[in-house]
């Protein structure tokens, strides 16, 4: 992997939790995934239905209803020492998307990544952990076509043992990874982990503008 790659999982482990300092992370923390939501052994999906991968275009707008999420979207590039930058603090309704790397629903893998909350509450990818395989993602895109993904499985990783490639490692067919700040919380250092749910495109809706 290259170091800008490895940079991603820096950044958005980088999170405070300040809202979970002002409550009381013993009484207040977001759902962690089920040992039976990760991967049996290696990445074998649920399925193995795919659809072809889509041309690249800019994803607009992501919807998770099983969470009751849906967001727009917008590009995050790369700070100064070469980490993904992270979604404005100040929008708790807000995903980003590594936009020097593959769109969601092209072929490769494709980054998004939320906050689990800020100082106002819960954010966009709060319950991320409570996702399912099997359920649905949907991005719709600049050239009017919605891209749906199945959730092959969702994993928790401490900030020491972050897996890089396999996370963002690249594939020959359209893959998502979702990716949010978790696991431990230290009041002291803010989240000590990170949660990523791992999908794979199975549909296209929609036809292009």
């Amino acid at each position: 992997m290259s170091n800008r790659s490895k940079g991603w999982g820096i950044a958005v482990a980088a999170c405070v939790g300040v809202w979970l300092v002002q409550n009381g992370s013993e009484n207040v923390t977001p759902p962690v995934p089920s040992a039976a939501q990760a991967f049996a052994a290696g990445p074998n999906e649920h399925t193995d239905a795919a659809a072809d991968p889509l041309p690249p275009s800019a994803p607009v707008r992501l919807r998770i209803p099983e969470i009751d999420v849906d967001t727009p979207m917008t590009r995050l590039g790369l700070d100064p020492k070469g980490s993904l930058e992270v979604p404005p603090a100040s929008d708790r309704n807000l995903a980003g998307w590594f936009g020097d790397g593959t769109t969601p629903g092209a072929k490769g893998t494709a980054i998004v990544a939320g906050h689990v909350d800020n100082a106002q509450g819960p954010a966009v990818f709060y319950a991320l952990g409570a996702l399912r395989k099997g359920n649905r993602v949907e991005v719709d895109r600049e050239d009017g076509r919605t891209a749906v993904f199945t959730v092959d499985a969702i994993e928790v990783y401490d900030n020491e043992d972050f897996p890089d490639r396999k996370v963002y490692g690249e594939r020959d067919r359209a893959e998502l990874r979702l990716i949010t700040c978790g696991g431990g919380f230290s009041e002291k250092s803010g989240y000590q982990g990170n949660v990523v749910a791992f999908g794979h495109l199975i549909g296209v809706r929609g036809t292009a503008s």
